[in-house]
């Protein structure tokens, strides 16, 4: 029998980690699993062991260097050498800037930011003198465009993509063997969305056209076994962002008129919502790798997101306009 590799994954306990920790299992692999929630981390071991994996639960805060490190060499320890180490946890808060407190502003930063450095850095201090192995750092569409209600992530997401361009020069300069790359998800059906931190009163969501976690999970895993540099997921999200880079100010004005109602249900914030931004919501009970938009989940071609597109092609049309208003206000200047 062939030896399994090892994979290293963050916030494996719910949402886009969980499915790809299985999927990781599904190739072979054993699966080391970080997040901070034991609930979540049992039931996405025991997942993994189902498929024929071992897996290693290990509770572990990513904003916490010291941490990832510690886990990183148990995880070495105890599976064996490192194949590979997926960043993917993260945390936000769901707020207008106005509504977000400079320590809720950092926390988000330090799990979905730095999480990843140190994620990198832990793997590549085991990878490196083997001279092999590869590190997937999970992005977004947003790290290209910014939208309201989620400065701290779009921040983080920017940061991580500047981070990962530089990390990955510096081992092509070097000729390691040790690949990177950066798989940039569309709008997901996770948890996130019932337990992120949020000032505001309606229940969030993503932004359609909305995808399952398994989609994102099988282009990680592609990027894990092909060294891929990077990929934008999703037909509609890689439109935006050819959009915002051909007109650059596009994204602003498109998102201003667009992403704000797109986000928040007509639901209530239910007064025990639960909030992971410092305490996991999944510490005692499993909530799996979806959210509760499973019936809007189909991506573009969701009857749901094609009955908006006349609205969505006004505001696309009414942002580009806007931009070009921007350009000639410029130019008069």
């Amino acid at each position: 029998m062939a030896e399994r590799k090892v994979a290293v994954v963050t916030g494996a306990s719910a949402g886009v980690g969980r499915a790809t920790a299985l999927a990781l299992a599904d190739h072979g692999f054993d699966v080391a699993l970080l997040a901070r929630g034991q609930g979540g981390l049992q039931a996405a071991a025991q997942e993994v062991e189902a498929r024929g994996g071992r897996a290693l639960v290990l509770p572990t805060d990513v904003a916490d260097h010291a941490a990832v490190d510690r886990a990183a060499a148990a995880a070495q320890e105890q599976l064996g050498s490192l194949d590979v180490w997926v960043n993917n946890a993260m945390t936000t808060s769901f707020a207008p800037l106005a509504q977000t407190s400079p320590e809720d502003f950092q926390r988000a930063i330090e799990v979905t930011f730095l999480g990843q450095v140190w994620g990198t850095m832990a793997a590549l201090a085991r990878m490196r003198p083997r001279d092999r192995g590869s590190i997937v750092n999970v992005g977004s569409a947003l790290a290209y465009i910014g939208i309201p209600l989620q400065a701290p992530y779009c921040a983080a997401k920017f940061a991580s993509r500047g981070f990962f361009e530089s990390a990955r020069a510096e081992l092509l300069h070097d000729g390691s063997g040790v690949r990177m790359s950066m798989v940039h998800l569309p709008a997901v059906n996770t948890p996130q969305f019932s337990w992120c931190h949020t000032s505001l009163d309606r229940h969030p969501q993503p932004v359609p056209p909305i995808y399952q976690p398994e989609l994102c999970a099988k282009f990680i895993v592609r990027a894990a076994l092909d060294g891929r540099r990077s990929k934008i997921i999703g037909s509609w999200n890689k439109a935006l962002v050819a959009a915002g880079s051909i007109a650059p100010g596009f994204g602003n004005h498109y998102a201003a008129l667009g992403a704000w109602e797109s986000q928040l249900t007509n639901a209530p914030l239910a007064p025990d919502r639960a909030d992971n931004l410092r305490v996991p919501a999944d510490g005692e009970h499993d909530v799996g790798a979806h959210g509760i938009f499973d019936d809007h989940a189909g991506g573009f071609t969701d009857p749901s997101f094609l009955r908006s597109l006349p609205r969505t092609a006004r505001t696309f049309a009414q942002a580009l306009l806007a931009t070009a208003r921007d350009r000639r206000r410029s130019r008069v200047v």
